[in-house]
C-alpha cells in the first residue's frame, strides 16, 4: 500500500482502472460456470450498480467540485453545472452517433449511425463501452486532483471511488458474455467481448488523470463533467435495464443498497 500511494497520480489511475477492468472481467468470466443467469439477480445487480454510480457522482465527484471552486473563489455552483450538464451532453452525443445495442433489447432497437450494418455481438459491446467512459474518466479525474495538493481531493477518497466503479462493473461485465453465450456464441469468445467492454476504462482514466494534472483550473468541470456522464448512463440505462423484466421493487431496494454502501466507503476512507 505504501508503494501504491509513493506513485504519481497518473501511475495511481492507471493501475486503479486496471483494477476496475479486471472487475469486468471477473464478471464476464461467470460465462465459464452457467449459460443461463437468474434474472432477478441480474436486476439486482444492475440496480445495485445504478446506486454505486448515483453516490460516486455526488460524493466523489460533485461534493469536491463544490468545494474546489469555492476555495478558488468562484461561485461554486457555475463549474459544477456546467461540467455536470458538458458531461450529460458529451454522453448524448455519443450515444446518437456510436452504433450501439443494449443487452436486453432487440436488434430492431440498436440505436446510432446504422447499426443494422453491424453484428449484435458488436453492437452489445460497444453499448457498455460507451457506458465505461465516464467511469474510467471519474477515476482518473479522483486521482489526478491529488497532484494538485486540494484539502478537498485524498488518495482515499479516489480509492473509495475505485472500488465503488470496480463492483459495479461486475455485472456489466456478465450483461454483455450472457446474452451472447445463451444466442450460441462460444463461452470463450463471449467472455472475450463481455471483458473487451472495460478496455475502455484504463484509456479514459489516464486521459482524466493527464489532462487535470497538466490543467488544474479544470479540476472542479472535470470533476462535475465526469458526474454528469455517470448520471446519464444510470438514468438512460442503468435503471430502465434493471426494471425491464418486472422486478421493479428488487432493483430499486437494489440501488438503495449500491447507494448506500458508497456513500459509506467514500465517506469513510474519505
Amino acid at each position: 500500500m505504501d508503494y501504491f500511494l509513493s506513485l504519481h497520480p497518473v501511475v495511481q489511475a492507471t493501475i486503479a482502472t486496471l483494477f476496475t477492468w479486471g472487475m469486468t472481467a471477473l464478471g464476464a468470466a461467470l460465462v465459464f460456470t452457467t449459460k443461463n443467469f437468474n434474472q432477478r439477480l441480474m436486476d439486482a445487480m444492475l440496480g445495485f450498480a445504478g446506486g454505486v454510480m448515483i453516490a460516486a457522482s455526488f460524493w466523489s465527484l460533485l461534493s469536491p467540485a463544490l468545494d474546489m471552486a469555492e476555495a478558488s473563489g468562484t461561485i461554486a455552483w457555475i463549474p459544477a453545472a456546467v461540467g455536470f450538464m458538458l458531461g450529460g451532453l458529451f454522453l448524448w452525443s455519443i450515444d446518437k452517433v456510436l452504433p450501439h445495442l443494449h443487452p436486453t433489447s432487440p436488434m430492431k432497437d440498436a440505436e446510432g449511425i446504422h447499426p443494422t450494418r453491424k453484428k449484435r455481438s458488436t453492437l452489445l459491446v460497444l453499448a457498455i463501452t460507451l457506458h465505461n467512459i465516464p467511469e474510467g474518466l471519474a477515476v482518473g479525474v479522483a486521482f489526478g486532483a491529488i497532484a494538485a495538493d486540494l484539502s478537498t481531493s485524498t488518495i482515499t477518497g479516489a480509492i473509495a471511488l475505485a472500488i465503488g466503479i470496480g463492483i459495479q462493473n461486475f455485472p456489466e461485465g456478465l450483461a454483455v458474455s450472457m446474452p451472447l453465450r445463451r444466442e450460441g456464441m462460444s463461452r470463450r469468445k463471449s467472455f472475450m467481448y463481455g471483458q473487451f467492454s472495460g478496455m475502455v476504462e484504463p484509456i479514459a482514466g489516464i486521459i482524466g488523470a493527464v489532462a487535470v494534472t497538466f490543467i488544474q483550473p479544470l479540476l472542479p468541470y472535470a470533476l462535475s463533467f465526469a458526474a454528469g456522464a455517470m448520471i446519464f448512463v444510470v438514468a438512460e440505462e442503468v435503471i430502465p435495464s434493471s426494471q425491464e423484466e418486472g422486478n421493479k421493487d428488487l432493483a430499486s431496494m437494489s440501488l438503495m443498497i449500491g447507494f448506500t454502501i458508497m456513500m459509506i466507503l467514500d465517506v469513510a476512507l474519505g
